[in-house]
């Protein structure tokens, strides 16, 4: 399917597995053999419950140059259709709630402050091209985007409901924007369809500041509809040198035919600047 969809880039925000290495060595060879510039960042569920951090270990190596934790990827899509665009991962492992570090994630990194954390996201940022697309790759996404159960990053699943975001990509992003626009985040874990049918989640916003924050957890990420046609779905995000250009859910069958979309954003046609654009499928 993603020969057919041929996105210039596809991003990944983890929980790929309970610690089992097969997705992760199967995603490594679907890039080299399509040529399409992949990144991931590891969730909490790819530390596979493993305290001794063995298994998370496995899922970074069968990764290798994919995962993106704390680092800087600098994609070229293959065709050439679009100047590149560079990927920030934020803090791998991440299970939300402020900021902590599980057992795992302490055997595989080492104790590590909030500021610590932070300041490699920032320092990550800081070596990108200035004239590059940024976009930051989360797990869970920053706190600040609401306290409210059905917000991006809200506790739905434990009363009360509160901001449940990462503390640590929040002070991350304040930085960075200080000396160059973040057009957008990307990141998961918070599933779109609420506990105790409360409803769906908010899986788009736009700050006062212009960055874009996508959650594109929907779970499950295969079905079939009323129709008896099984559809994937596909957060689809299409970017140029100006910024973002439309943000989009989209559900497409086995043979790469878009059956529904929940368009998300769209910029202005007043406002798009007319350049070769980036189109990610996340």
């Amino acid at each position: 399917m993603l020969r057919i969809l041929a996105p210039d880039a596809l991003l990944l925000v983890g929980d790929l597995s309970d610690g089992a290495p097969r997705i992760p060595a199967q995603l490594r060879r679907l890039e080299q053999q399509l040529l399409l510039p992949t990144v991931c960042i590891l969730g909490n569920h790819d530390t596979g419950r493993d305290p001794t951090g063995h298994a998370l270990r496995r899922q970074m190596a069968a990764l290798g140059p994919l995962d993106c934790g704390w680092q800087l990827r600098q994609l070229v899509p293959s065709s050439h259709r679009s100047p590149g665009l560079a990927v920030v991962g934020a803090r791998p492992g991440s299970a939300g709630g402020g900021f902590h570090l599980s057992q795992a994630c302490l055997s595989v990194f080492g104790p590590l402050s909030l500021e610590q954390s932070a300041a490699r996201i920032v320092a990550a940022a800081a070596a990108a091209p200035p004239d590059c697309p940024l976009v930051l790759l989360a797990h869970c996404g920053p706190a600040g985007l609401g306290s409210e159960l059905s917000d991006p990053c809200g506790r739905d699943w434990k009363r009360p409901a509160c901001d449940w975001g990462d503390q640590d990509l929040a002070l991350a992003l304040a930085r960075i924007r200080q000396v160059r626009p973040l057009p957008l985040v990307v990141f998961g874990h918070m599933h779109h369809r609420l506990k105790r049918g409360a409803g769906e989640r908010r899986s788009f916003v736009v700050d006062r500041q212009g960055t874009a924050y996508l959650n594109a957890a929907c779970v499950p990420r295969h079905l079939v509809d009323a129709a008896g046609v099984a559809l994937r779905h596909f957060s689809w995000v299409e970017l140029d040198a100006a910024g973002l250009l439309l943000a989009a859910h989209r559900w497409y069958g086995l043979d790469g035919r878009l059956h529904y979309e929940e368009r998300l954003f769209d910029r202005p046609a007043v406002a798009a600047a007319a350049t070769e654009t980036a189109a990610l499928g996340c």
